[in-house]
């Protein structure tokens, strides 16, 4: 398998705190990986260290054998990553349509193709892209996310818990929808804390706890495995 994002010995502190060390992870075209464990394991700050929110202290970051580590969150965008911030942070006083059309790079008639490419995915945005984005539901408001993030044409989207807030049944549906992202070509590395969510998504993944990665496999292996559990309830 020859991969898209590679991260070798990865380490992220803050201050004399180490939030990730010695991490190793690898995502490939149009794959989903998952990051699972509990708040505190260093998931968010992995996605971080990618997009270039917060400085590696050690290892390598590469996307498409292009090293990372020097380059602004902005050159990162370029290249092709996508980012999905925990919490969603649309702007409140922004249509649907606006928000999309206010990342794209892309000239008129571009924009608009993407934006109906994001409709295409969500119809549920298309059904409200008049619509101020603080008057989305939650779920709403997660689809609103991704597409932002999917105006830019990404190769790689990054997404930092997805579900979190969500009801059972927007999570479902939030699930098929990015299985849709993956099957047009999108690699995903998604972190979060709800396994069913990230073992229905990903076919492989890392299960990290208190900042290191404990265990790697395939989805159904970390699934029957002792690692993921042990992670989620902190043994």
């Amino acid at each position: 398998m020859t991969a898209l994002l590679e991260i070798a010995g990865l380490s992220v502190r803050y201050g004399a705190a180490t939030a990730l060390a010695d991490a190793d992870v690898t995502v490939a075209a149009a794959e989903a990986v998952a990051l699972i464990g509990p708040n505190g394991a260093g998931k968010s700050s992995l996605l971080k260290a990618v997009i270039g929110l917060v400085p590696a202290a050690a290892g390598r970051i590469a996307l498409a054998g292009v090293p990372l580590r020097r380059l602004s969150p902005h050159r990162r965008a370029r290249l092709g990553i996508g980012y999905c911030p925990e919490g969603r942070r649309v702007f409140p006083g922004l249509s649907v349509e606006d928000t999309l059309a206010l990342v794209s790079r892309r000239d008129r008639r571009g924009r608009a193709g993407l934006i109906e490419r994001v409709y295409r995915l969500f119809p549920a945005l298309g059904e409200r892209r008049s619509s101020p984005a603080w008057q989305l539901s939650g779920g709403q408001q997660q689809m609103l996310a991704v597409g932002r993030a999917l105006m830019l044409e990404p190769r790689l989207l990054l997404l930092d818990e997805p579900s979190l807030g969500l009801a059972p049944g927007p999570i479902e549906a939030l699930a098929e929808q990015l299985a849709r992202v993956v099957a047009d070509g999108v690699a995903v590395l998604v972190a979060e804390q709800n396994p069913g969510l990230a073992l229905t998504l990903a076919g492989r993944g890392y299960v990290l706890q208190a900042g290191r990665v404990v265990a790697a496999g395939t989805a159904a292996e970390l699934a029957r495995g002792p690692a993921l559990a042990a992670a989620l309830l902190g043994g």
